[in-house]
């Protein structure tokens, strides 16, 4: 067994009077992997973007596609009454509470600063930020929606393995509890099992989705953030089965942002947050420029053009 302090920054193994997570010599890696993750707060929007891949195609979800919008414009009253609406019409879709509970969480997100002008920042600014406290109700909001789901979703699989929306569905319950579980209860080795979860409903879903192009965004970010990592952990992770690779990671998101349609928008923020760590400032001020011309509810993209202007990064 390894002892793994939560919390304890680089000396992840150090005596500390704060509560300790012991894992196996198996899990240890994994737990460090989304530690690496968890630095980068592009991928805490993994799961949360990928839900529109499919549904609205299969559904008629309109409402949901507004509430979307509305969510990327950080209106998040007006984007509640959307999936609330949507919820009303299609009672059995699991999706509704699924998008119900993603929008929570990106207001969660948003109260405590992780989608300010700090959403850019360097990985070693973002670990040494304290641990944001949860607002308790929308904690509560956040389960009960994703029990919703997830009571809606297993019939479903049940007399079906591949029925696409309960597929999603089932990923995203884990995938928005892989999020939300170490930023807001740094709860790591839970998260683990919960991205578990996630990726063993994700696969089958994958391979039904190939000619979504909005399902790029998953193995783009993959790839891109495996690939980044150091020598020794892409080895490790390769024989995991799990491989990188930051230039086809990068090509995969472009080809989302140019052909992608629910997920084009933050397909374009994630090359964007490359760029200006990569001090490609250029590349980054045109891509973030689109952005803010989309969607001028959303301060974020004026704010990082006005520190790209002045020199801040």
């Amino acid at each position: 067994m390894i002892e793994v302090v939560a919390g304890a920054g680089r000396d992840s193994t150090r005596e500390t009077k704060q509560a300790k997570i012991y894992v196996t010599e198996s899990d240890y890696m994994l737990y460090f992997i989304l530690r690496f993750i968890r630095s980068r707060t592009a991928a805490l929007l993994i799961f949360l973007i990928v839900l529109c891949t499919t549904v609205a195609a299969d559904s008629s979800a309109a409402s949901l596609d507004r509430g979307f919008q509305l969510l990327y414009n950080l209106d998040f009253g007006r984007a509640q009454e959307q999936f609330a609406s949507y919820q009303q019409q299609h009672a059995d879709d699991p999706m509704g509470p699924v998008a119900e509970a993603a929008g929570l969480l990106f207001s969660e997100l948003n109260r405590v600063g992780l989608l300010g002008t700090r959403f850019f920042d360097r990985d070693s600014s973002f670990r040494s930020r304290p641990l944001p406290k949860a607002d308790p109700a929308l904690r509560d909001r956040f389960n009960s929606a994703l029990q919703r789901a997830e009571a809606l979703a297993r019939p479903h699989l049940a007399s079906d393995p591949n029925d696409r929306g309960a597929l999603l569905a089932m990923t995203l319950v884990n995938g928005l509890r892989a999020d939300y579980t170490p930023l807001f209860e740094n709860r790591s080795r839970v998260a683990l099992h919960y991205t578990r979860d996630a990726t063993n409903y994700a696969r089958p879903l994958l391979a039904i989705c190939g000619d979504c192009y909005d399902a790029y965004i998953a193995t783009g970010i993959s790839r891109y953030l495996i690939g980044s990592m150091s020598p020794p952990l892409r080895w490790i992770l390769r024989m995991g089965g799990f491989s990188g690779d930051k230039k086809q990671g990068m090509i995969e998101l472009r080809l989302v942002s140019e052909r992608g349609h629910y997920l084009a928008p933050y397909a374009r923020i994630l090359p964007a947050i490359a760029e200006i760590r990569e001090k490609n400032f250029t590349g980054a001020r045109q891509l973030l420029s689109q952005l803010r011309d989309e969607f001028p509810g959303n301060p974020l993209f004026t704010q990082e053009l006005a520190r790209l202007d002045t020199g801040a990064h």
